[in-house]
């Protein structure tokens, strides 16, 4: 099973996800940290596509950076991924950081999975030492 980009201790102050719309439609949604000024409620988005979800943090977590800033998870969409456009190049794979919506819990990184791979997932590498010339 490929394994997420965050990990658990990136997300120990999280107390609660919130999505913003049902994920019945969705197969896949972007999940990422970004620095926000509050640790709780919606944050700003300024990226591209649109905001699904985010994390809420424990009212005791402080800041994590001098701006007084809060790293916080996000998930999100863009124009060009599946459920957003019927012409997507993502119909049998899935964005690098593409996670199922449904495997998302509070300090719980998302897994990928076949559903939001969109076809069965690709073997996992091959592990051990390389092959000697």
């Amino acid at each position: 099973m490929p394994v997420t980009r965050l990990h658990p201790n990136q997300l120990t102050d999280e107390l609660d996800i919130v999505w913003l719309v049902q994920l019945d439609g969705l197969d896949y949604v972007r999940e990422g940290l970004d620095i926000t000024k509050r640790r709780a409620g919606r944050p700003a988005y300024h990226g591209r596509g649109r905001l699904v979800g985010y994390a809420d943090l424990h009212p005791a977590t402080t800041a994590t950076r001098d701006s007084g800033r809060f790293d916080r998870r996000t998930f999100w969409l863009l124009p060009h991924d599946r459920g957003e456009s019927p012409d997507t190049d993502y119909r049998t794979h899935a964005p690098l950081e593409a996670v199922d919506p449904r495997t998302v819990l509070p300090r719980v990184p998302g897994r990928l999975t076949a559903r939001a791979w969109g076809s069965p997932l690709p073997p996992p590498p091959a592990t051990g030492p390389a092959p000697e010339h």
